[in-house]
């Protein structure tokens, strides 16, 4: 409704009338008319500025609070909607409890648990209590993503993880896995000599999104390197990079188009800047507080 409602202070809406007050408009709604005529009862309609004139040099302050009340109502009475829709259709599980206020959530880290309770609405992280928090107005689209919070909150279990680890241990996969941490740890990557990324800038890669900070020239070997780059040929040199910084990937201009077929290196979407830049600012918020307690 915010959106929606706009304000604009100054003089009466007609040019021979110089009141003071705050020209304002919204999509018609009879019953939003209705209280909005009894709120304020001295507001007449323009038809030139197509708006209601309220006259008054507070006008704009007053339809301010107003327009908060509305909101504070309408929230009031979605959360009630999605606490009764909850009360109908529960979501059974022990990473769920209920609040005053709405949902709190508590699992085991998962980057996919973040990723989706990202996108429910309003959601947001308690740094302090270490557990998220849902509005009952976000239920629907919490229940239509809960499935994958369930299933990522119980591989990240403790005891499943664990349980994982073992029966990786001294197999091929494992032995892979470490190779392939080995070789992100040299933080290079191989870039064909004819398309070379920009320097100092953030792009995308398969190892995420980073900044090239050299291009060394040392021609890949590909043989070399087969299992964990297996399109590199001769003509690929080195490329150096490092993580990029919050301001970086806040600064990033984001592209319009995916990831064009075959491309070692792209400019990042915005569906690809904002995780990121939520690791980003998380990492510098965690930063920021051990530097405080310490």
């Amino acid at each position: 409704m915010q959106g929606e409602i706009s304000a604009i202070s100054g003089n009466a809406n007609e040019p021979d009338d110089a009141k003071p007050g705050a020209n304002v408009n919204f999509p018609f709604d009879r019953m939003t008319v209705e209280q909005f005529r009894r709120r304020f009862p001295r507001a007449r309609w323009s038809d030139i500025r197509q708006a209601w004139f309220i006259p008054g040099r507070t006008a704009s302050r007053r339809f301010g609070k107003w327009l908060a009340e509305r909101e504070a109502e309408i929230d009031a009475h979605a959360d009630a909607k999605g606490r009764d829709a909850f009360d109908f259709d529960p979501i059974d599980s022990s990473y769920l409890e209920l609040g005053k206020a709405g949902f709190r959530i508590k699992t085991p880290y998962s980057k996919t648990v973040v990723e989706t309770l990202h996108e429910v609405p309003f959601s947001r992280w308690d740094g302090d209590l270490k557990i998220w928090h849902v509005p009952y107005r976000s239920f629907e689209e919490l229940r239509q993503r809960w499935p994958q919070i369930e299933a990522a909150a119980r591989r990240n279990e403790p005891e499943e993880r664990r349980r994982r680890a073992a029966e990786r241990k001294g197999s091929e996969e494992q032995m892979l896995s470490r190779r392939r941490s080995i070789e992100r740890k040299r933080r290079r990557y191989p870039l064909m000599s004819g398309h070379l990324p920009p320097i100092g800038r953030v792009v995308a890669t398969s190892y995420g999104l980073v900044v090239f900070t050299d291009i060394t020239g040392e021609l890949v070997e590909p043989q070399a390197v087969a299992e964990f780059y297996p399109d590199v040929t001769e003509d690929h040199v080195w490329g150096l990079w490092r993580t990029p910084t919050l301001d970086e990937l806040v600064r990033t201009w984001p592209s319009k188009t995916a990831r064009p077929e075959g491309a070692q290196w792209w400019t990042p979407t915005i569906d690809e800047l904002r995780p990121a830049r939520r690791a980003a600012r998380s990492k510098e918020a965690n930063a920021i507080r051990s530097q405080s307690s310490s």
